[in-house]
């Protein structure tokens, strides 16, 4: 590893070191400076199993370090925030490459839950974060854990409450590396086996338990009748904005397909007048000289309609290619094939994944789709309108043009 580099990490461990130590609750048992220093040991060793280049490694190492230090804040619902934040200050301040400060921002935004990695790195990381499951601490740290959720929520949790809520996150978890797969998956089936015996194979009813997993920071509040009410309210508002796109993506389709159908006739109906013109007239003006410019202001008029026509109906597409940034910042509309079609499937299916899963996203998609579907009405019926004008105000002077010229030059 080059110098810089070396440096670059020692300077980030002592930050770090320092931050935890002065600046973060004691009350955070759990996400705290061992625990970081465990996901960065876990880090390096899945990075030495699969040999990554120096590249790569800082990336990973820098991100494993810097993922849990947004809970110096003391607000760890949205601590990856907070976390990115400090590390690319810390960067920018050590005169970082902005591409390495994007990717160690990536890494950390992938351990979000449930964590939703893309590269190689980004899986890593996520393994590394929760490493322990598959080991012989997660008993220790599991209870760690209890106490961080019990000292920040002010109230206990009971065991078979606790017990149900690591049981449902353990068997929906899953490692991203081959790697950890082999190694810890057995370790943790063990350990869903053990909660099983616990529990004695009696789930909580769905009221008695919180809709959370263990790494959880969001407030559970159990339904009130107002509660329930108010739910059903949000639901049946949520049904309303769901009809409501739905309708007018549908109109903005018929819209469109009328306008297909629409410039089909003109294109149709001009190619026939040329091809009349040209099977019947053309060979006939050297009889009939003085038609020669209606005819040849019919055609003009003929191809400019087709023209715009043409142009009402042309297709326009994307780049088809879409970043890992533009992602995570919600700036592509996946809902548009022109925004994903170079992509591979997996890279798409990762996407689709993150939108899925913020409802923000999902509406600000759902937007764009209805928005950009009027903007490309709105040129149809622009270029749709200009060659119905053409059309007829074209057919007008050509008629009177073929009257003015048989009237005036047709004896001579």
């Amino acid at each position: 590893m080059t110098e810089n580099k070396a440096q670059l990490l020692s300077a980030t461990r002592t930050y770090v070191t320092e931050l935890f130590q002065k600046s973060v609750d004691p009350k955070f048992t759990f996400h705290n400076l061992t625990h970081t220093q465990q996901v960065v040991h876990a880090a390096g060793e899945i990075a030495t199993h699969y040999n990554l280049n120096e590249d790569d490694r800082v990336v990973l190492l820098l991100a494993a370090w810097f993922h849990d230090t947004g809970f110096k804040h003391g607000h760890p619902e949205d601590h990856e925030k907070e976390s990115i934040q400090l590390a690319t200050e810390f960067l920018k301040q050590q005169n970082a490459d902005p591409e390495l400060m994007q990717r160690v921002s990536s890494c950390i935004q992938a351990t979000r839950m449930p964590q939703s990695p893309l590269s190689q790195v980004e899986k890593i990381m996520c393994d590394a974060d929760l490493y322990h499951l598959g080991t012989a601490n997660f008993r220790k740290m599991n209870q760690q854990l209890r106490l961080e959720q019990e000292a920040y929520f002010g109230k206990p949790i009971s065991k078979r409450e606790w017990r149900q809520r690591n049981l449902e996150f353990l068997e929906s978890h899953q490692y991203f590396t081959d790697y950890c797969q082999k190694k810890l998956e057995p370790q943790k089936q063990e350990w869903i086996r053990e909660l099983r015996k616990k529990q004695g194979g009696k789930e909580l009813a769905h009221t008695e338990i919180m809709e959370l997993s263990p790494y959880s920071f969001e407030q559970d509040i159990k339904p009130t009748a107002d509660a329930k009410a108010e739910k059903a309210a949000a639901k049946e508002t949520e049904r309303s904005i769901q009809t409501v796109f739905r309708i007018t993506s549908h109109n903005h389709i018929e819209l469109s397909s009328m306008a297909d159908n629409k410039a089909n006739i003109m294109i149709s109906v001009n190619s026939i007048i040329i091809s009349i013109m040209f099977s019947v007239l053309l060979g006939r003006l050297e009889y009939y000289p003085h038609l020669a410019i209606p005819a040849l202001l019919l055609a003009v008029v003929c191809v400019l309609t087709i023209i715009f026509s043409v142009l009402a109906t042309r297709p326009n597409i994307t780049g088809g290619r879409f970043t890992e940034d533009d992602i995570r910042q919600k700036r592509t509309n996946l809902l548009f094939f022109g925004n994903f079609y170079k992509m591979q499937l997996d890279e798409y299916n990762w996407a689709v994944n993150e939108m899925l899963q913020d409802k923000e996203y999902i509406y600000g998609s759902m937007i764009k789709d209805v928005y950009f579907l009027g903007v490309v009405l709105a040129r149809k019926y622009r270029y749709l309108r200009i060659s119905y004008s053409i059309f007829m105000y074209g057919l007008v002077l050509s008629l009177i043009a073929f009257g003015i010229a048989v009237l005036f030059y047709g004896n001579s």
